[in-house]
């Protein structure tokens, strides 16, 4: 029995990969290190900002610390403010899915994003009271594929009224990355790939227990078919 909808932010509902790799890349040439989009793709993405920035930094021969990683962090964070702010793409029916699932079941967002970058992008289309708790890179210490963000969004759920015996096996979590899946199903939750960044073979060797296309046409009677539930 599905009780509870938990997303990922960037590459399922915000169409935003493309900013982050430039500002990602622009820090790090500043830095003296170079990485390209296939880098990005094949090691980086699915990590919060500072998995990102202290791997790509060790790729390259450079040490870093906490301070180093917090700079690095700031300065992407205002570059990717600026662009966001004129270039900020959803996938389709990222709006209308929100305001379908949200209506009925209580919705999380746990993602390796900034919680300004995530309160800016669901203001722009208005959709923030669908969205019941939202667990961002600032709250954990270990980014996916750790299950520690999808543990947390748990805890954070059992905070809602009558929530407070949401079992792991009781949410479905939506995610486009590999490491992504690999960390919902580490937190014992049912996953479905969205095949926005990575190929549906992938991502079920990787532990998806279903793959969409996108966002198109979810609903709640989705979810109950796929997952022979019934909802309370």
């Amino acid at each position: 029995m599905i009780r509870a909808v938990i997303f990922d932010f960037n590459g399922v509902l915000v169409d935003d990969e493309h900013l982050h790799f430039a500002m990602f890349q622009e820090v790090l040439d500043e830095e003296g290190v170079h990485i390209t989009e296939n880098d990005y793709h094949n090691k980086y993405l699915g990590l919060d900002d500072k998995g990102c920035f202290a791997a790509a930094l060790m790729d390259g021969g450079q040490t870093s610390n906490d301070v180093r990683l917090e700079e690095l962090i700031a300065r992407k964070a205002v570059r990717y403010a600026e662009h966001a702010a004129k270039e900020l793409r959803f996938f389709p029916e990222a709006a209308e899915t929100l305001e379908r699932l949200g209506s009925t079941l209580p919705i999380a967002i746990n993602s390796g994003a900034l919680r300004p970058e995530i309160e800016f992008a669901l203001k722009l289309i208005d959709r923030r009271k669908f969205v019941r708790e939202i667990v961002s890179a600032e709250e954990v210490e270990r980014c996916k594929p750790d299950p520690q963000g999808y543990v947390l969004a748990l805890e954070t759920l059992r905070r809602e009224p009558g929530l407070a015996d949401l079992a792991p096996n009781e949410c479905v979590v939506f995610e486009d990355s590999l490491a992504g899946v690999i960390s919902a199903r580490g937190a014992g939750m049912f996953a479905v790939g969205v095949s926005n960044t990575y190929p549906k073979q992938e991502l079920l060797d990787s532990g998806a227990n279903a793959v969409i296309d996108g966002l198109v046409g979810l609903d709640q009677a989705w979810i109950a078919r796929t997952f022979d539930g019934e909802f309370r």
